[in-house]
C-alpha cells in the first residue's frame, strides 16, 4: 500500500488508478470493515490525525478531484464526505523521498509522463498535506539501496 504525499496529478494512469484503490482500502480499514492492513505504516499517520475518517475521505476526494480532471469515472460517492480537516504534515524529506521512488516508477512504466515531470525539483504535496521541514518520516518503510 501506497498513500502518496505526493499530489496526485504526478501520477501516471495506473499509479492514479492504485492510488484510488488503496485510498479506498485504507478507508476501510479505518472504519474497522476490514481485519487486513490494520497495521500497514501507510496508516500510522491517518490513524494519528485527530480525525482520521475525515482525513482519508479528505484524502480520496483529493484523488477524485485528480480523476475527475482527467476524464475517469470514479465513484465519488466511494470518497465519503468532503469536510474540512486539520491538514496533515508531511516532512519534505519525505517528499523528496517519494518523488525519487515515483520518477524510477515512471521512467520504466510511464516515460513520456517521466519526462514531463523530471525536471521538477520541489514537487507539490497532496492537497491534504502541509510541507514542512524534517527527516524521513518514521512511518516510512525504505527499501535496501535507497
Amino acid at each position: 500500500m501506497r498513500l502518496w504525499s505526493l499530489h496526485p496529478r504526478y501520477l501516471d494512469p495506473q499509479g492514479l488508478v492504485a492510488l484510488w484503490r488503496e485510498g479506498l482500502l485504507a478507508r476501510a480499514v479505518l472504519q474497522g470493515k476490514t481485519r487486513g492492513y490494520r497495521h500497514h505504516p501507510q496508516l500510522l499517520r491517518f490513524q494519528s490525525h485527530p480525525m482520521p475518517r475525515a482525513a482519508i475521505c479528505a484524502y480520496l476526494c483529493a484523488v477524485h478531484d485528480e480523476a475527475f480532471l482527467r476524464g475517469y469515472a470514479f465513484d465519488r460517492s466511494k470518497a465519503g464526505n468532503r469536510r474540512a480537516v486539520t491538514p496533515m504534515p508531511v516532512t519534505r524529506s519525505q517528499l523528496a523521498y517519494e518523488w525519487d521512488h515515483l520518477l524510477r516508477k515512471l521512467s520504466r512504466r510511464s516515460p513520456a509522463i517521466y519526462h514531463r515531470w523530471r525536471s521538477v525539483k520541489r514537487p507539490e504535496a497532496h492537497p491534504l498535506m502541509l510541507a514542512r521541514r524534517g527527516a524521513l518520516e518514521p512511518w516510512e518503510k525504505k527499501k535496501a539501496g535507497d
